[in-house]
């Protein structure tokens, strides 16, 4: 692979990567460009994780593709339903034969000289681009967050982690432990309850949960009557408008929604002492993301004794399972550390200018996607409080009007100004995954392009419209 050049080089072959180039493809078809995986199969995240149960917890008619409409019947949709998609729209657009597989990129060297990225792979090889586009999300890959816990060495039963599945592991009648009560916890338990013989979901504190039909009765009813593509853009839209009036409604109105997501809980339990006691937050809601339960599956098997909640706080392992704080001791045949993830921008790539290192975490970001004082970068993250591929695609989008613009201009470098700021962070969230990560990343300004707002509807009307030459350098292709 040594001394390959491609005018764009993506990295990733996930929901964003793919997504970007298709955009790429439509934009300039015939621009050369390759993507980068670092695993063996398309699907980023989706085919990752292989945990019992593995959904969205975003409706598909906003995750999907805008440009490929989404025509399963499921709303919230299974893992492997997501990766099929993902992988069949690289495939139908051609983009399967642009990936490389296996080739997982280490660091990326931008030569003012030459005014190009020289990237460099695990083993060793290396190719350069003229632009260097991460769809690479915001975690890593290589293993999730995993406390240390005391006594863990004396357990006899086994430890696992969702984000590394076994295969082989065999929880039918099994006692069951899931530590956590994010989104991932709340989707193992009603998925492994059924066949183990209990699960608990040992909760340090609550988590808002809100319960989702499994499919969308609009949007099968639409089908009936029109096309699959305006069908797709109607419910897309309709949802859309429902996620941002609820967000905006749980900023400015927390205790209304409070009271909404206490009574949804109350209905799907039957019990208003155990809602108390395990599912009300102390913080309000969208402090941290809200959790989906499709179909209220979480309550039935609450409700059906097969699974329970416990809030404590956990002491020890000992042989048997796990003794909380309180002094109970919860036996269990597996645990499931269902702990979080490991946040990680641009994959973990080491960036350099001219053999400077760059710290990411000292830059700021230039309307999300945009590193200051870093040419020719871009890189992808989703929103917090709707579905990723909203933002990702209007990322890709304004990547591509930022190249049309440069090469119409006979432009070969492109720098966002650095600005002042207050040092906002780019996640605005107070999850723990989220604060642990917080000096990798970079830090909004007090002003735009350099804040990042987490509103698809504003977004969506100024990301199009928005000024590619503000607050940015640039320099022409030399003679």
């Amino acid at each position: 692979m040594d001394g390959d050049h491609v005018d764009v080089l993506i990295i990733g072959a996930g929901l964003s990567g793919i997504g970007a180039a298709w955009r790429l493809q439509e934009a300039f078809p015939t621009t050369s460009y390759a993507v980068l995986e670092a695993r063996d199969a398309i699907g980023g995240t989706w085919d990752l994780f292989r945990y019992p149960g593995i959904r969205s917890d975003s409706d598909m008619f906003t995750l999907s593709y805008p440009f490929r409409p989404w025509t399963d019947t499921q709303s919230l949709a299974s893992g492997d339903k997501i990766r099929a998609y993902i992988r069949e729209t690289a495939q139908d657009a051609g983009i399967t034969r642009h990936i490389r597989f296996g080739a997982k990129v280490v660091a990326a060297d931008w030569s003012s000289p030459d005014s190009r990225w020289s990237v460099r792979l695990a083993d060793g090889s290396t190719l350069t681009c003229d632009f260097l586009y991460a769809c690479t999300g915001y975690y890593s890959y290589e293993a999730g967050y995993q406390p240390e816990f005391a006594g863990l060495a004396s357990y006899g039963g086994r430890l696992v982690h969702p984000q590394s599945w076994p295969g082989d592991l065999d929880y039918r009648g099994k006692r069951v432990v899931v530590i956590g009560s994010g989104a991932t916890a709340v989707t193992l338990v009603p998925a492994m309850s059924p066949t183990a013989a209990h699960v608990t979901m040992l909760q340090r504190s609550p988590t808002y949960l809100t319960s989702l039909p499994r499919r969308d009765v609009i949007a099968d009813g639409l089908r009936r009557v029109l096309p699959a593509k305006p069908a797709n853009a109607l419910v897309r839209a309709k949802n859309i408008l429902l996620t941002q009036a609820f967000y905006q409604l749980a900023r400015r109105r927390p205790e209304r929604v409070r009271k909404a997501l206490r009574t949804m809980a109350v209905r799907g339990l039957g019990d208003e002492a155990y809602v108390d006691e395990h599912f009300k937050p102390a913080y309000d809601p969208w402090d941290q993301r809200l959790c989906v339960i499709p179909g209220g599956d979480l309550w039935e098997e609450i409700r059906a004794g097969r699974a329970s909640v416990v809030t404590d706080h956990i002491d020890s392992f000992v042989p048997s399972g796990i003794r909380l704080r309180s002094g109970r001791v919860l036996e269990a045949d597996i645990v499931v550390s269902a702990t979080g993830l490991r946040l990680l921008p641009l994959g973990g790539v080491e960036v350099s200018i001219d053999g400077s290192p760059v710290t990411i975490g000292e830059r700021a970001a230039y309307r999300g996607l945009m590193l200051s004082g870093v040419p020719n970068l871009a890189y992808c993250i989703g929103y917090v409080n709707a579905s990723w591929t909203l933002r990702a695609d209007l990322s890709h989008r304004y990547v591509m009007r930022l190249l049309r613009h440069m090469r119409k201009h006979g432009l070969a470098v492109a720098t966002p100004t650095a600005p002042g700021g207050t040092g906002r962070p780019l996640l605005d969230l107070s999850s723990g995954y989220v604060q642990r990560a917080l000096d990798l990343f970079p830090r909004q300004g007090d002003r735009a392009p350099w804040i990042v707002r987490q509103n698809y509807l504003r977004d969506v009307v100024t990301t199009p419209r928005a000024d590619v030459t503000r607050d940015m350098t640039f320099q022409e292709v030399a003679s």
